[in-house]
This record gives structure tokens, C-alpha cells and sequence, in this order.
């Protein structure tokens, strides 16, 4: 089953949950609605055409340029991404699943953006969402354990967004 076929599957049955397909491009993406990707997750893994039962990974991106000047020709609203890499193993294909977020939670500058959590549809999605936790600070809700993987816990920010400023030192040690 190729993307196109599973785009209009999902747009069959979640209708406008489904945002939008990419199906030319290497890796085949089909956009969703962040409150529907339980729900969508739980169908790619269940349905008997499609059984994605692994979750290769699951990574943030920053759409964001923080240069003023490159800003203007820069071809993206700033937003996050989370990306999902799934395969089935019963049907060896694979398949890309996006969700955007707004960089802050209703506008407001340091007030996290908010996702549900796929913990519950693939178990693995417990390492990879603390990760993006952590380094891009998307929270993930009804996470069993949301807390830094890699980062100290007290460290302050999330170093991997684009408009992170690095701390001078930490805990003494100039950096």
C-alpha cells in the first residue's frame, strides 16, 4: 500500500484530522492534527492493510531562522515538527507521519507547546518523546514519565531550539 492510498484511507475515516499528503517526495509524509494523533497512531498500527507496528523514530524540528536578515527569504513559518518513522513488519512498507505545533503555546514566549503522547500505541515513543522533551521542549501529555533523558534536570531551556541561548557556565564550569 503506497501513501497515497493510506492518505485517502485516513481522510475516509478522520476526515479533516488528516491535513494534508506528500506522496512524491523520498520519504512518503502525511500530515495530522496534533489532537488526533492518538486516535490516527492507534489505526495506522491496528488496521490489517497497514499494521505499523514499529516506530523507527519519532524526532522534533525547529522551523525557525533566528538570523533577521535570512528571516525575510526564509520559506517557513516558524513552527515545531514532531515527525513519526513508521514500518510494518507484516507488510514491509513504510510510511512518515508529521504533526506542526506553534513554537510557544498560544503565542506566549517560554509557555511550552503541548501534544499528546503515543506511549500508550508504541512503547518506544517513551525514550524518543523525553528526547524531544528535552532538547525541544514539546510537552507531551499523559506521558508516563516526561522528564529530561539527556540533559541534567536542572538545566534551564531546551538546547536544541533554534533561539536557545547557552548558558555562559554551568554549576561553576564556564563553558
Amino acid at each position: 500500500m503506497n501513501a497515497t492510498d493510506i492518505h485517502k484511507q485516513l481522510v475516509e475515516k478522520f476526515g479533516d484530522k488528516i491535513i494534508g499528503v506528500d506522496a512524491e517526495a523520498m520519504d512518503p509524509t502525511i500530515e495530522v492534527a496534533a489532537d488526533a494523533i492518538v486516535e490516527v497512531a492507534t489505526h495506522l498500527r491496528d488496521a490489517a492493510d497497514l499494521r505499523f507496528d514499529g516506530l523507527n523514530n519519532l524526532c522534533a524540528v525547529d522551523y525557525f531562522e533566528p538570523n533577521q536578515k535570512k528571516a525575510a527569504k526564509f520559506a517557513h513559518e516558524p513552527h515545531l515538527e514532531v515527525v513519526y518513522h513508521l514500518y510494518s513488519y507484516a507488510h514491509k512498507h513504510f510510511l512518515t507521519v508529521k504533526v506542526k505545533l506553534p513554537r510557544w503555546q498560544n503565542n506566549e514566549h517560554g509557555q511550552l507547546p503541548e501534544m499528546p503522547s503515543v506511549t500508550g500505541v508504541w512503547g518506544i515513543a517513551d525514550w524518543h518523546e523525553r528526547e524531544a522533551y528535552d532538547l525541544m521542549g514539546i510537552h507531551f501529555s499523559e506521558h508516563p514519565n516526561l522528564r529530561r533523558i539527556l540533559c541534567p534536570e536542572d538545566w534551564v531551556g531546551h538546547a536544541l531550539r533554534k533561539d536557545y541561548d547557552f548558558p555562559l557556565e554551568y554549576h561553576g564550569v564556564r563553558n
